[in-house]
C-alpha cells in the first residue's frame, strides 16, 4: 500500500510488544488518511507522524533489546519531536529507574521508578492482593489531556503488571489508579503519553484512547 500523503503511525518493534494485537486496535480506528507500519527500521520512525512504543515482559528484556537494535536514540529523537505514545511496560521503560531484574536503569524521560507491589501486598482493610495486578481497574483522570477525550473519569481499563510508577513531578501525573494504595497510571508532559495499562484490551475506552492518538497533535 502506499503511504503517499498518508499520516503513518510507527509501531515500534523491538521483539517485546503485543504487536498484533495493538496494530489491529490502532487499524480498527484509523481513518483512510493513516496508515499503521510495524517496524523496527530507525529510517521509517524518524519519518512517521506518530510513534508508540509497545512492551510486555521484563523490563531487563525490553531495554536490553532496544539498545541491542540501536533503537534507544531514535525513540529519544521521536518523543522530542512527534506525538508519542508508550503502552504498558512502554511506560516503566520510560522512568529513571525500576527495581524489576535486581534493578534497571530505563531511558529517564519521567523523573520517578517501578516498585515492586511485594509478595504480601494488602489492601487497606488488610486483605492480601494478588500480584500481579491483573484484570480491570479503575482509572481516575488527573488532568485535562486531548488522550482522554471521550473517556468518562472513572472508566476501566485492562491491567497486567508486578511494578508500578511513582513519578517525581505531580504535575506529569494524568491518571492514577488504586490497588492496595494509589499509584501513577498515565503520565504526559508536551507530546509524550505513557499508559501502564492494555488500551488494546479494554474494549471501548481503549480504542478511544488509541482514536484520540492518531488525531493528536502533540499538544497537551
Amino acid at each position: 500500500m502506499s503511504t503517499e500523503n498518508k499520516s503513518i503511525v510507527a509501531v515500534i518493534d523491538y521483539g517485546m510488544g503485543n504487536l498484533h494485537s495493538v496494530a489491529k486496535s490502532l487499524e480498527h480506528v484509523a481513518d483512510a488518511n493513516t496508515e499503521i507500519v510495524v517496524t523496527s527500521d530507525p529510517k521509517v520512525i524518524d519519518a512517521a507522524d506518530r510513534v508508540l512504543l509497545p512492551g510486555v515482559g521484563a523490563i531487563r528484556d525490553c531495554i536490553g533489546e532496544m539498545r541491542k537494535q540501536g533503537l534507544i536514540p531514535t525513540i529519544q529523537k521521536a518523543m522530542a519531536e512527534k506525538p508519542f505514545l508508550a503502552i504498558c511496560v512502554g511506560i516503566q521503560s520510560l522512568m529513571a529507574h525500576s527495581e524489576e531484574n535486581g534493578g534497571v536503569d530505563c531511558l529517564n524521560h519521567f523523573q520517578g521508578n517501578a516498585y515492586y507491589f511485594g509478595n504480601d501486598h494488602r489492601d487497606v482493610d488488610g486483605t492480601q492482593l494478588k500480584v500481579p495486578h491483573m484484570g480491570w481497574n479503575q482509572v481516575k483522570h488527573t488532568m485535562d489531556h486531548p488522550l482522554w477525550q471521550g473517556i468518562e473519569d472513572g472508566a476501566r481499563f485492562y491491567f497486567v503488571h508486578s511494578f508500578y510508577i511513582l513519578a517525581e513531578n505531580q504535575s506529569e501525573v494524568a491518571g492514577t489508579c488504586n490497588y492496595g494504595h494509589d499509584f501513577c497510571v498515565a503520565l504526559a508532559r508536551d507530546n509524550v503519553f505513557a499508559v501502564q495499562f492494555h488500551p488494546e484490551k479494554s474494549h471501548k475506552d481503549g480504542l478511544q484512547l488509541y482514536k484520540n492518538f492518531i488525531h493528536w497533535d502533540g499538544k497537551p
